[in-house]
Order: C-alpha cells, then structure tokens, then sequence
C-alpha cells in the first residue's frame, strides 16, 4: 500500500487543523490553542453539535457526535478527520485488520508460510521467544509436526497469537499499514499487540495464563451456532443461567455458549420452531457464565500488565464500538464472560474508517463471509491472508499485491 510521504501527510493533517482551529473558535468566541481541552475551553453540547454538523456538510460521514468528546482536542479531532478523510487519495488502499477467535486453529496451521517466507518466519520466531518463558513449549516446533495438540486450549490460544502477530507483521514489513484493527475474541490480543495497546512481551503472557486457566475448568460446557437474532437468542436463554449469548456475528448469526445440558434443552425447543442450530467442536463454554470462575485469578495477573491506549483505531468486540479508552487489565478480564459483540464493532469500523479492504488476520477464513455480508455489495474488497491448512507463500504474494504493498521478494524467498 502506498502512503502519501510525510510531508503530504504533515500538510493533508495542518489543513484539517486550521479548518477546524477556525470552526471551533467560531463556537467559543476566542481562538483556542491545539492541545487545549474544548469542553474545558466551554463547548457545549449544543456547540458540539453544530460543530458536528460543520463537518458532516464538509467532510462527509467520517465521524459521530460522541467523537467530538472522544478526541476534545482541536489536535485529536484533526488527526482523525485527517485519517479518515479519502477525498484526493485516488484508488489508494485503506486496509482494515480483522483477527480470527478460537476455533480457526488446525494442526500445522501457515506452515509452508514458515518454511518459505523468510518474513513470517521471523516474525513467528518473534512471538515463539515471547511465549516460550510461560508456556514452555514452542509453539514454532507445534505448528510444523501437526501436532493435535494444538486443539488444548492452553496451547490453542497462544499459537493463533503468535500466528496472527506473525501474519499482520508480516503484512506490516511489506508496507501494509492497518487504518483499524478488530479481534474476535483470543484475536482481540494480537489486535492490541498490532495498534500498540499490549507489548509483545505482555501480550504472550497475559494469553499464556488465560489459556492455561481455562484449559483447567471443570468439563461440561459448550457452544452453539443459530439462525437467531440477538433478541430472539436472548429470550431463548432467559431460562437458563447457565448459558448465555457468547457472540453476536451477523443480524441472524448469534453463538450461545454455557452448559452443554442447558443447550441442548434450547436446541429441542428452537427445532420445535425450524430454527437450525449447529454445536462448534470447543473444549469449553467460552465468553459464558461458566468462566466465571477463572475471572479472580486472571484479573490478579493483568493487574500487573501495562496496557494503554491503542495508537491505532481498535474496534472493541466487548464495548461493540471504537475502544476510545486505555486497554488496561479490567478491559481483558471483562473480555473473558462479555459476549463477543463483532457485528456492532464490524459495523462501526465499516461506516467510520471507509477501508477499500478487510483481511482476515488467522489461519483460515472464518469471518470473511460475515464481512462480505455486513459489507454489502458496495462495501470493501474482503481477502482472508490464509485460506486454510494448503496456504503457502505464493498466496501471501496474491494477497500483498492485492493490497497494493511490496516489494515482495524482500519478504519471499523459493515463491
């Protein structure tokens, strides 16, 4: 993907600065400074809001009212207009990151990438040495047996870490720079990692312990796939406390997730109606009621994790919306029981960040049909970078051409 040079970049951001430095003491009546708080400056709501419509009539549908509060700088605000504003940028590729949850994993999953793209190797490698101090196994020497093993979910969560730390870096060190990034659930870990939330360092111990805590709860518990929405699927689960709604994927795509019984009790009466439900092949009843009980210990290890503000958009499958507010330790241990909201975040990064592409960051597609349906005819080009256990190099290639990005032979060798 081609960026503008800085320079063009520094006066694309100085114009909406000036533009907006000028709207906003049109509302106050004085000239305020860059850093300066407006609410502490005097906007109000209903200055707010005239502003907001200042630039809708300008720029088009590139923010919400609530931003203005989000960004209450004059500098805030600019820089986002300026991110998200198209205009003059021609056939420029705007991509979006979109980090595959569990259950996408395979036994030897992006191994022919290991072997033949020197690129994700490297970073693979990378994420291996950050993991290895807790899980005390290598998650590189996993991947290239087949080992089944990799379906435990102490070792499930930190191998698709490392695997979609790797993919997106990779991407990255080609010249593919995400305007916004979005995980679904275990994928919400590299997401922080790639917008600069989380460390790597962090980052492979926090999804060492969790998957090590969850792989020790009691058995029982279980997922299922319905044609329901999210109303539907919240009355089905009104009777039983111990099943909730664990993901919300599309309008009429919602998982339930708690004990297995109790799922099996809302699966005859949905059949009574012809409502189709389907059981997903998990070893536990994740973002459910059931993983209550690993919330005090894991909320006592990312006490100590040094999480903060992502330096790129992050779209929050727990709030639903853009994560405005720092990534801190009780940010992931809500993140554990919260139901997995992606279709309201897909929706927000969609309407909001305009990408010309969506990548499914992960071992295999698994929410690109979701993105192309939520996407719509007019919406953007959807390209998972694996398309399953047969991906190689020469896919990758494909798909850093399609992304506009290179040059490839620095990341490819025998391709």
């Amino acid at each position: 993907m081609q960026e503008k040079p800085p320079s063009q970049q520094d006066d694309f951001t100085v114009a909406h600065r000036e533009w907006l430095s000028e709207r906003v003491a049109h509302y106050l009546g004085h000239p305020v400074g860059e850093n300066a708080s407006l609410t502490a400056e005097g906007l109000d709501s209903v200055a707010a809001l005239s502003l907001y419509g200042d630039i809708e009539e300008e720029f088009g549908p590139l923010i919400e009212p609530d931003d203005i509060w989000a960004y209450p700088t004059v500098r805030g605000l600019a820089h986002l207009l300026a991110m998200r504003d198209t205009r003059g940028e021609g056939g420029r590729v705007r991509a979006a990151f979109v980090f595959t949850g569990q259950g996408s994993q395979h036994p030897g999953m992006t191994s022919g990438l290991y072997l033949n793209s020197t690129g994700y190797r490297t970073f693979l490698d990378e994420a291996d040495a950050a993991l290895s101090p807790w899980t005390k196994e290598s998650v590189v020497r996993l991947i290239l047996s087949d080992d089944p093993r990799i379906h435990r979910t102490a070792l499930t969560q930190p191998a698709l870490f490392a695997v979609e730390y790797a993919l997106a870096r990779t991407l990255q060190e080609a010249g593919v720079r995400p305007v916004a990034v979005l995980g679904h659930g275990i994928g919400e870990f590299a997401a922080a990692t790639i917008a600069g939330a989380l460390s790597l360092a962090d980052a492979a111990r926090v999804v060492s312990m969790r998957g090590a805590f969850m792989q020790y709860l009691p058995p029982g518990g279980g997922m299922m796939a319905t044609c329901l929405t999210p109303y539907e699927a919240a009355e089905a689960v009104a009777a039983e406390p111990a099943v909730g709604i664990g993901a919300i994927n599309a309008a009429k795509a919602v998982v339930l997730s708690g004990d297995r019984a109790g799922l099996e009790r809302i699966e005859a009466a949905l059949a009574g109606r012809g409502t189709r439900c389907r059981h997903l092949a998990v070893s536990h009843a994740f973002h459910s009621p059931l993983m209550a009980s690993v919330v005090p210990k894991f909320e006592a290890i990312v006490r100590r994790t040094a999480g903060g503000a992502a330096r790129v958009p992050f779209y929050s499958t727990v709030y639903g919306r853009l994560a405005t507010e720092p990534l801190y330790g009780p940010y992931w241990t809500e993140q554990i029981t919260a139901p997995v909201r992606f279709a309201d975040a897909a929706r927000g990064l969609l309407a909001q960040q305009a990408p010309t592409h969506v990548v499914e960051i992960g071992p295999q597609a698994v929410l690109t049909p979701y993105l192309r349906r939520l996407g719509g005819s007019g919406g953007p080009v959807c390209i998972p970078v694996c398309q399953g256990p047969a991906s190689d190099a020469v896919d990758l290639a494909g798909v850093i051409s399609a992304l506009d990005a290179g040059p490839l032979a620095a990341a490819l060798t025998g391709a």
